[in-house]
């Protein structure tokens, strides 16, 4: 071994171009030898090996994708095979205005109050002696009511009538004095101061018989006035004082005074409502038009009805309007009369009137269920030749008896309106339009209505 490392140390010591090749060749690092390719494994190696879950990943995302992509085409094809049966427009009906005659009224809501209204209170005190009506009754003017003991009475006209006999007598005395000195005075028997002494007595006994005679006229009164009467036709309240009660009279009309009962009139009756300020205006716009009368100066014949009933059958005329606005609500009081013969009516009740506002002229009627409301719009919709519905503003009047709307300006007689089916017609879209007639049930001029097609 030493003896190859010597020869293997002279080596290196060498100079020679060859050996420092082979000696630089030597220090490199030995490359690796390159392979050949190797042939496929089978199946089953392959199948074996960790790559194999992999694949079968890959081809189920394969094969989820073209299932979707199948499904995508097959419901754009059935999309476009169903494009054809699309369902027709909305039907709606529709009409044109209902044209008519009439007379545009004013509703106004107002109580009913009695023409004369009285509390029956007593005239001189006393205890009561009997009661002759029964509660609630009719009466007639004229009709004893209550009867307050008159025995006091009687006993104050006896003595008022002894007063007046009394100063009947001093009458008769001083004037047979009187004439007797007029007898003396003519023969200068009497002096011209006896003659006046006497003619002045005379005097003083024709104011005293004068006093008496009233007195007997008062008592008398009081007598007459132990018998309550009712003052007017109507019917009397309850009474409010039992017999045998001490009942405080007297004329100043202050509250001291006993409330016997009250007795309403019935026939005719008055109906009171109160018209605000812009209706107000809007029917002296009219007066000054001509188109109405004016209820001050002529009579304006209205309508009423009671809160029950849907026909205006109260036939009256308005016969006062208030002189001025009151100031808190800006209303002025009106009142009308209407007759009550049959006694239907009670003072109390509310009830309804209504106002004329025009003469008789051709108006336009649709229902009022066909107006829209946009906000403070009020719009009907109506339909073009085309189908297309069409908005137009309106402006309303007064709802008829039979709930139609008067329509004053915004469409004209020819316009086809949709009175039913407003759920279904959209501004602008196209609808299908079927013929109906104004006055006539919706379910029986209304065809029914395809069901929504599903998609």
């Amino acid at each position: 071994m030493q003896q190859r490392n010597r020869s293997g140390d002279h080596r290196t010591n060498d100079t020679s171009p060859r050996d420092d090749e082979e000696a630089t060749t030597d220090l490199k690092a030995p490359e690796a030898p390159a392979r050949k390719p190797e042939a496929a494994p089978p199946a089953e190696t392959r199948a074996g090996r960790p790559g194999g879950g992999l694949r079968r990943v890959l081809l189920l995302l394969v094969v989820a994708g073209a299932a979707a992509l199948l499904y995508h085409y097959w419901g754009f094809w059935k999309g476009e095979q169903g494009a054809g049966n699309a369902p027709p427009p909305p039907q709606v009906t529709v009409s044109k205005p209902l044209m008519k005659e009439m007379q545009e009224w004013s509703d106004f809501t107002g109580q009913f109050e009695a023409r004369e209204s009285v509390e029956v209170r007593p005239r001189v005190s006393g205890y009561l002696e009997s009661i002759n009506f029964s509660d609630g009754q009719l009466v007639k003017k004229g009709d004893l009511l209550f009867v307050i003991e008159p025995r006091p009475f009687e006993l104050a006209l006896e003595t008022a009538k002894a007063q007046q006999a009394q100063a009947e007598a001093q009458l008769e005395l001083a004037k047979a004095q009187l004439e007797r000195t007029a007898q003396l005075r003519k023969n200068d028997y009497a002096t011209q101061e006896t003659y006046d002494e006497r003619l002045a007595q005379v005097n003083i006994a024709t104011a005293s018989r004068d006093a008496a005679i009233a007195a007997v006229n008062q008592a008398q009164l009081n007598l007459d006035y132990t018998r309550v009467t009712a003052p007017v036709s109507g019917r009397v309240g309850r009474h409010e004082v039992s017999v045998g009660n001490l009942i405080m009279g007297g004329t100043s009309g202050t509250s001291t005074t006993t409330l016997l009962t009250t007795i309403v009139s019935l026939d005719p009756i008055w109906l009171s409502f109160y018209v605000s300020e812009g209706d107000g205006m809007t029917y002296k716009r009219l007066v000054q038009k001509g188109e109405v009368k004016s209820a001050r100066e002529s009579t304006v014949e209205v309508e009423g009805q009671l809160m029950d009933e849907k026909t205006w059958t109260l036939k009256g005329t308005i016969d006062f309007v208030d002189n001025q606005y009151d100031r808190n609500s800006g209303t002025i009081r009106v009142r009308a009369a209407f007759p009550n013969p049959n006694l239907f009516i009670t003072p109390g009740q509310f009830g309804r009137v209504r106002v004329p506002m025009s003469q008789l002229r051709p108006t336009m009627l649709v229902p009022d269920a066909a107006v829209v409301t946009d906000q403070s719009v009020k719009l009907l919709f109506t339909v073009a030749p085309d189908g297309t519905v069409v908005p137009k503003p309106v402006e309303l009047g007064p709802v008829t008896d039979d709930n139609l709307r008067v329509i004053r300006t915004g469409i004209t007689p020819d316009d086809e309106v949709i009175i039913n089916g407003l759920l279904r017609a959209r501004p602008g879209q196209k609808v299908t339009p079927v013929e109906g007639k104004i006055g006539e049930p919706a379910a029986s001029a209304q065809p029914a209505s395809p069901p929504p097609a599903s998609h």
